[in-house]
């Protein structure tokens, strides 16, 4: 039996386990099973056979449980795992599209994913993998979205290789074609609810180039190679324990979105945001930034993006400061062309950036912000 894809996808509500007829297909390259909780149980062994020319798999929202046991298995959004990710998988090498985020996974990232050479998208956002960022891992060609949010990563932004990607140091390139569609992923944009009820965005991280090491345990400085990257359009580095000063924006033309929040990064807003015109979303709330910022290119831009920093001003028409960033976010996502309602984690993430003015101070300490934050959680 010749056949290469199998998409049985959408509510279907198949149930039980994968048929073992499909062991005798000659060829598989991608196998969707999405969205059938009924459907669960075991791993087949059997799928390791198609390693060398399996893509894609996606069983997201399924009812697949246990650990990775089998050997020589490729998958892609697997759901409710646990365990290391084995070194089996190094013998999946044409895979391009790679997401175990939502599960259990945990421990350190292994040499196994430095064999996927042609690997486009890598999502292990929302585990438990802990350690240090290796530095290869900026070294694949041809990535296009790299998601390691919501983990325990520690230690530093490694400043080696940062430039690997051919995507994300090029401008206006041409991509052979759009990612595969993967309906679990959601953007990772960090939004603010003020005063309206209801806020949308249409952001998809899986369509665009970007990193997103959100929510971890990372400090130090931000590589400077990092914004020398003219293909990025996404990049989300929030709820961090990062420091030191922001370097320029101006090589980052292709930036659409770029989030900073809830560090401790200091010094003074470069003056050049401006000249990025493609950028919609920035968010620099709640780090220990200093001195002004102009009122036209800046505040006026975006509004909510400066709240949560105590020595920040507004520069006035005369070149000095006139008055302190207001604590409140606001409202500035209104403008912009959005739609589809807000989640309620979004929601969430609005309460905790609509405190007083006198718990601001307190966030300037990353140590004390994360105490404070995971409390609530």
């Amino acid at each position: 039996m010749t056949l290469t894809r199998v998409y049985p996808t959408g509510h279907n509500r198949f149930h039980g386990g994968i048929p073992n007829s499909f062991m005798r297909l000659k060829v598989l390259n991608e196998l969707v099973l999405n969205d059938n909780p009924p459907l669960g149980g075991s791993l087949p062994f059997w799928l390791g056979n198609f390693s060398a020319n399996l893509e894609r798999i996606h069983l997201g929202f399924c009812s697949f449980s246990g650990a990775f046991g089998f050997a020589q298995s490729c998958f892609q959004s697997v759901y409710r795992f646990s365990g290391a990710i084995p070194l089996t998988l190094a013998g999946c090498k044409s895979l391009e599209i790679v997401d175990f985020s939502s599960n259990d996974l945990s421990g350190s990232l292994n040499d196994a994913i430095t064999k996927w050479t042609n690997l486009r998208y890598l999502s292990l956002a929302r585990n438990k993998f802990d350690g240090s960022l290796p530095s290869w891992l900026f070294t694949f060609q041809a990535i296009e979205t790299l998601d390691l949010s919501h983990n325990n990563f520690s230690g530093f932004i490694p400043d080696i290789n940062l430039k690997g990607s051919l995507l994300f140091n090029t401008r206006n390139v041409t991509v052979k074609e759009p990612l595969v569609e993967v309906t679990n992923v959601q953007p990772r944009v960090s939004v603010v609810v003020s005063d309206s009820n209801q806020l949308s965005f249409t952001y998809d991280l899986s369509s665009m180039f970007g990193i997103d090491l959100s929510n971890n345990l990372l400090h130090g400085e931000i590589p400077r190679g990092l914004f020398g990257l003219a293909g990025l359009e996404y990049l989300n580095l929030s709820y961090n324990f990062l420091n030191g000063q922001l370097p320029g924006l101006q090589k980052m033309q292709s930036l659409r979105a770029i989030d900073l929040s809830h560090n401790s990064l200091s010094g003074h807003i470069p003056g050049n945001i401006s000249s990025l015109q493609d950028l919609t979303i920035l968010n620099l709330s709640y780090n220990c930034f200093s001195g002004y910022v102009p009122q036209k290119q800046g505040y006026g831009r975006f509004p909510g993006a400066f709240a949560g920093n105590p020595d920040l001003c507004l520069e006035s028409s005369s070149g000095i400061c006139d008055g302190r960033i207001p604590s409140n976010q606001g409202s500035y996502f209104r403008e912009d062309k959005m739609d589809g309602p807000i989640s309620v984690g979004i929601f969430f993430i609005s309460a905790f950036v609509s405190f007083d003015f006198g718990v601001v101070v307190l966030f300037c300490s990353a140590r004390t912000r994360k105490y404070i934050l995971q409390t609530k959680a």
